[in-house]
């Protein structure tokens, strides 16, 4: 039977529309595309190609920016693998004093794709680690914290953030403590400047 390309649009619409209007070329077979097709609506501008087997609705690129779309794209990329973490992560809880000028993105130690366009950190992360976000996930407040101590994050910006975190009741001291030691002592020694600088 053949799939009528109006349901094959919307199905592959429903999956782009909580990925700010990404897809991955493999979510457009399964909707029903072939790569044929694929290589048609490229070429007919229909969609963006914004990498390789990366792609995005037009339709999208006209809407408002909500600032994280292209945390979305690196979230495809990565097939799902990837959480964004340490500035970017203090970033989007809104505990950084500036924006990152590169991504920072945490990966399965296993994980083998590389690129220039991201800073790539290498950890097991646990479910406790991470939060959902619209497309992508985000390593917690915590997490982020003690990811930025652990890199030798500047020490100034990490003392404004972890008094940020702590005002807003996002983390506690014996959590903030308790998580670093399980990083390493450079992370430890961090939070420790960071809390006697709080308080």
């Amino acid at each position: 039977m053949l799939t009528d390309r109006t349901d094959t649009r919307a199905k592959l619409w429903r999956t782009a529309s909580v990925q700010r209007g990404y897809f991955t070329a493999a979510q457009a077979k399964d909707a029903g595309y072939s790569y044929q097709a694929q290589r048609y609506h490229t070429q007919h501008g229909n969609w963006l190609q914004v990498d390789r087997a990366i792609y995005r609705f037009r339709e999208f690129v006209d809407l408002p920016a909500e600032g994280d779309e292209q945390l979305v794209r690196w979230s495809l990329w990565s097939k799902g693998r990837a959480a964004v973490s340490h500035a970017t992560a203090l970033t989007m809880h809104d505990l950084g004093t500036a924006s990152p000028s590169r991504i920072h993105m945490t990966v399965p130690r296993n994980f083998r794709q590389q690129t220039d366009a991201l800073i790539l950190h290498r950890a097991e992360l646990t479910e406790g680690d991470v939060e959902e976000r619209v497309g992508y996930r985000v390593t917690t407040p915590l997490r982020a914290l003690v990811e930025c101590a652990a890199v030798g994050e500047d020490q100034n910006a990490l003392d404004i953030a972890i008094a940020k975190a702590l005002s807003q009741g996002l983390v506690t001291q014996p959590k903030l403590l308790y998580a670093a030691q399980q990083v390493g002592p450079r992370a430890e020694l961090g939070v420790e400047r960071a809390l006697a600088a709080a308080s």
